[in-house]
């Protein structure tokens, strides 16, 4: 279940992306299946021992080239171990939100996107998170959890402040919306309870099959109920892009998908 769509970002086949806050490491996953040289970076080492794990089984399972590179990275998003311009795109999904020093961390995404480069940024929406602060203090105040609620305007002031240039933008996962206000009324940890395993089960269902009924429900729905604001940006091409950029150079396992670490 990807937030970002990869065509409106635009990445290619040998293109170095970074997916900040990787977590599970969706993304980084659907990256590498379209040809691109992948870091994945998280403060958790055990998210990123997860992703390590699924990258080997991709390799085994010829998902993906055998020429094409990949890195596990474990590092502070306020403090990147990367050089400037070190990378063609960046993603940095529902990450933000937890992040209290929340512009210096957009500053060091803009600092290692090369100039020409292009950033997805998404967040927690609006309204729908609005709901779920009301329906559980839980959800958001515990360790590690959502510190803000970004409205567009301020997320889009503090991107533009780092020197990068909004060029589109959309809402996803409408569908998801509705468990989230389920899980909060419930409570964020009763993931026994009827209806929530109920509507899990409908949700992996619609991961797994992507039937088109739901397909088209949720892009009725996004504008509307979509959980997840997603805005799309360009660093300025004030100096001559990289055309070929090395893998960076930074304290990381890096995974040559061809062969074993």
């Amino acid at each position: 279940m990807l937030t970002v769509d990869y065509e409106r970002l635009g990445v290619r086949r040998g293109e170095l992306l970074l997916d900040l806050g990787c977590g599970g490491g969706r993304h980084a996953f659907g990256a590498l299946r379209l040809g691109a040289r992948v870091v994945a970076l998280d403060a958790r080492a055990t998210d990123l021992a997860n992703v390590r794990a699924m990258i080997d089984a991709m390799r085994e399972a010829e998902e993906v080239l055998c020429d094409e590179e990949a890195a596990v990275v474990q590092a502070d998003a306020l403090a990147l171990p990367f050089a400037d311009a070190a990378f063609d795109k960046v993603i940095a999904s529902e990450v933000l939100e937890h992040i209290d020093e929340d512009q210096t961390a957009i500053s060091e995404l803009a600092r290692v996107l090369r100039p020409g480069g292009t950033m997805a940024v998404t967040v927690p929406r609006l309204g729908p998170e609005v709901v779920n602060w009301a329906l559980s203090r839980e959800y958001h105040d515990v360790e590690g959890g959502h510190v803000r609620i970004y409205r567009r305007s301020t997320l889009l002031e503090r991107l533009q402040r780092a020197g990068l240039e909004p060029v589109a933008s959309h809402h996803a996962h409408a569908l998801h919306t509705p468990y989230w206000w389920l899980r909060c009324l419930v409570g964020p940890h009763r993931d026994d309870h009827l209806l929530v395993r109920a509507y899990h089960r409908m949700l992996v269902w619609d991961i797994v099959r992507a039937p088109r009924v739901t397909r088209v429900a949720e892009h009725l729905l996004n504008p509307l109920l979509g959980k997840s604001f997603v805005v799309y940006l360009r660093k300025p091409d004030r100096e001559a892009a990289v055309a070929d950029l090395p893998f960076p150079a930074a304290r990381h396992e890096k995974l040559c998908l061809g062969r074993s670490a």
